[in-house]
């Protein structure tokens, strides 16, 4: 065999054993055993993953977020999928906020918390909340469930809602507390306050937030317990799979589904 052949073999074979070698959750696509992503198990879930972008309350994508890509447990996915069945019966659907969160993720997040000149995203996510608060507030915490797999953010929009592209900007930043209408359009039914606002109007049984809003809530709250996931009083869109099956946390990065080049609705 031609030298240059032989050479040429080899760095193939090389770059072969590279990516066997690898972390299985290091492979695009790949992900731990008992994972699956949201979009595989049902692509009619509106994704909208906001720490893979620059629209949260930090100003910028998380680490550990490659992807605007929704991961969760087997026995969480599989729930979703049968509320999504009962809600579209109704011309409704979820929206996913977040889902795994890496615990890369939740270590940027004490950095930024700890760094009192970073507020660029106050006037819209925490205007009455002093940022160096949200841990002890308990809007952050140093060890998160989302890192088990089995906890999800969402909310529930109109059927025929898709997510908008992405901006090349961002939005301006309007109080998430301002009344619908007025805050940030995110497309949902009225939940009383926008996505990730850190602030007590997000606290589930909060009346200062109206009826309408009120009753969405508690309505969200009984389809999930239906579920089978158990709500945090603190945020109206943030629950738990009461019986999860990880007791520990994750920490790959997130990465896109084989699917995620597909639309999903």
């Amino acid at each position: 065999m031609p030298h240059k052949e032989r050479r040429n073999m080899l760095i193939r074979i090389c770059l072969a054993l590279a990516v066997l070698l690898l972390p299985a959750a290091a492979r695009a696509g790949s992900l731990p055993k008992g994972l699956v992503y949201l979009r595989d198990a049902d692509p009619t879930i509106v994704q909208d993953i906001r720490y893979a972008g620059s629209h949260n309350f930090v100003g910028r994508p998380i680490k550990g977020y490659l992807a605007a890509e929704c991961i969760l447990s087997e026995a969480a996915a599989k729930a979703l999928k049968a509320m999504q069945g009962k809600l579209a019966a109704k011309g409704l659907s979820l929206i996913v906020w977040d889902c795994y969160r890496p615990k890369r993720a939740v270590d940027d997040f004490l950095r930024w918390s700890r760094d009192p000149a970073r507020t660029e995203m106050k006037a819209e996510f925490y205007p009455r909340t002093d940022k160096q608060s949200l841990f002890a507030l308990g809007y952050l915490a140093v060890r998160s469930a989302h890192s088990r797999g089995s906890t999800v953010d969402l909310g529930i929009v109109p059927s025929s809602f898709s997510t908008p592209p992405t901006p090349a900007a961002l939005p301006p930043l309007k109080p998430c507390t301002a009344p619908k209408g007025e805050r940030f359009e995110d497309g949902t039914i009225d939940f009383g306050t926008g996505y990730d606002c850190l602030d007590v109007l997000g606290s589930t049984s909060n009346p200062r937030v109206g009826a309408v809003a009120s009753a969405n809530r508690q309505m969200l709250k009984a389809a999930m317990r239906d579920a089978g996931f158990r709500s945090y009083f603190r945020e109206w869109w943030h629950f738990e799979l009461a019986n999860e099956p990880f007791n520990n946390g994750f920490d790959f990065e997130i990465t896109a589904s084989p699917l995620s080049e597909k639309p999903a609705r």
